[in-house]
C-alpha cells in the first residue's frame, strides 16, 4: 500500500491504480455480477455509474465550467463495449487532471474544497476507491478484511483522508440527513493514524465536524482507518462502537450521500 504524502500527484496515482483494478474486476466477473454493497446493482450499473462520474468530473476541468452541471448518464452499452467506454473515460480523466494548470478555475462542491485541480484529484480518487471495493464485493470479497489487506487494501493515511472528506466535506452540506432533535456528540477515531480523531456535533442542523477530541462524546466509532473509511461509507460494519449505539444506528440509516 502506498504511503506517499497526500498531494495531487499521490491522489492521481491512487485514481489510476483503483480505476485499473475496478476495470479488471469487472472484466473478470462479467457485467451481470451482483454488487452486494450496492443493493439492486449489477456490475454493469457500477461500471456505468463510475464511468459517468469520471466524465462528469472531467468536463469541469476540461471545459472550465464554473457552475454546477447535471451528472452525465451512462450510455446504453454492455459487456466489452461498456468496459472499453469505462476505461477510455478513466484514462481521459487522468490525462486531463495531469495536464491541468494548478491555477485552473472551475466548479467544486464541498466546503473548503481548495484549488479545483487538487479537489477533483482527491474526490475522484476516493470515488473510485470506494467503488473498487464494491467491485471486489461482487466477486465475494469481505470489504472489511480487504480494506486492511497489504496488497489490495488502503494506506491508513489515504483512508483517514477519506474519513475527513466525508465528515468535514459531504456532511457539512445542508443536504446531510444525519441530524438529531437534541444536541449530541459523535466521536470518530482512527486507531492506527496519529491524531486522526474527529468530533461531530449533531443537532437539527447539518453535522459540524472538526478535527480533534474537542468535546465529551455520547458515542465513539473507532477502528483502523481503512475499515472506518468503508464503515462510514456504509460498506462495512463499524469495528468498535462505545456509548450510545443509537447514534451509530443513525449513521447507518441516514448518512447516504445524495
Amino acid at each position: 500500500m502506498d504511503t506517499a504524502p497526500l498531494d495531487t500527484a499521490s491522489f492521481l496515482k491512487t485514481l489510476d491504480h483503483e480505476g485499473r483494478l475496478l476495470g479488471g474486476i469487472a472484466e473478470e466477473t462479467g457485467p451481470g455480477a451482483e454488487v452486494p454493497t450496492c443493493p439492486g446493482w449489477r456490475m454493469r450499473d457500477l461500471l456505468g455509474h463510475t464511468g459517468a462520474i469520471h466524465r462528469w468530473a472531467r468536463a469541469f476541468l476540461a471545459e472550465g465550467h464554473t457552475s454546477a452541471r447535471p451528472q452525465e448518464e451512462a450510455p446504453d452499452l454492455d459487456g466489452e463495449a461498456l468496459l472499453a467506454w469505462y476505461r477510455e473515460g478513466h484514462r481521459r480523466l487522468l490525462d486531463t487532471l495531469a495536464s491541468a494548470p494548478a491555477d485552473l478555475r472551475c466548479w467544486t462542491f464541498l466546503p473548503g474544497a481548495g484549488a479545483p485541480v487538487a479537489f477533483w484529484a482527491r474526490r475522484q480518487a476516493h470515488e473510485t476507491a470506494v467503488h473498487r471495493i464494491d467491485a471486489e464485493a461482487a466477486r465475494g470479497a469481505d470489504p472489511a478484511a480487504l480494506a486492511v489487506d497489504p496488497a489490495r487494501g488502503f494506506a491508513p493515511g489515504f483512508a483517514a483522508d477519506g474519513v475527513d472528506e466525508l465528515l468535514r466535506g459531504f456532511h457539512a452540506r445542508p443536504r446531510s440527513r444525519v441530524r438529531t432533535a437534541e444536541p449530541r456528540v459523535l466521536r470518530v477515531r482512527a486507531t492506527d493514524v496519529p491524531d486522526a480523531v474527529w468530533t461531530v456535533r449533531l443537532s437539527p442542523e447539518p453535522p459540524a465536524a472538526e478535527r480533534g477530541a474537542t468535546a465529551e462524546a455520547d458515542c465513539e466509532l473507532a477502528g483502523p482507518a481503512a475499515v472506518l473509511y468503508l464503515a462510514l461509507w456504509n460498506r462495512a460494519p463499524v469495528p468498535s462502537v462505545t456509548g450510545d449505539t443509537a447514534l451509530a444506528g443513525l449513521w447507518r440509516t441516514a448518512s447516504a450521500v445524495g
